[in-house]
């Protein structure tokens, strides 16, 4: 822990850049994480440092129970069908109470919010089930 303490002193942050860092310094673990994939999304990149930092943020101040806490809803999103369209259908319809047509067009739809405020257990259940039938799905 102290050699963390040590690490993050030793780094000479350029004054350019301090406010952003006093601002990201601010942020609790939730809102990081959800910076970083907007990042990710944005400049089409993998931040896997980041990430890391985000995980230490915790012990230098904020609640981190809270924060772990907060995110046990999920929007799922349909991000592409894939080949198997009907498969997919097959295994969404298992999931929401649409009818074939109304299905198939949220299919159809992708990227496209097939079910709002589901779960964490359910969520994955849906993930699961949808990227077996060859669909590609994200959790926000």
């Amino acid at each position: 822990m102290t050699e963390e303490k040590d690490k993050k002193q030793e780094v000479e942050v350029p004054k350019k850049f301090k406010s952003l860092i006093e601002e990201i310094e601010k942020m609790s673990v939730m809102d990081l994480a959800e910076l970083v994939k907007v990042l990710e999304e944005k400049f089409g990149v993998s931040a896997q440092a980041p990430v890391a930092v985000a995980a230490v943020a915790p012990a230098s101040g904020g609640e981190p129970g809270a924060a772990a806490e907060e995110k046990n809803v999920f929007d799922v999103e349909l991000t592409a069908s894939g080949e198997n369209k009907i498969g997919v259908i097959k295994a969404l319809r298992e999931f929401i109470q649409l009818g074939l047509k109304e299905t198939k067009d949220l299919v159809d739809a992708a990227p496209k919010i097939v079910k709002e405020n589901v779960e964490k257990e359910e969520a994955e259940k849906m993930r699961k089930s949808l990227e077996a039938a060859g669909a590609k799905v994200t959790l926000k």
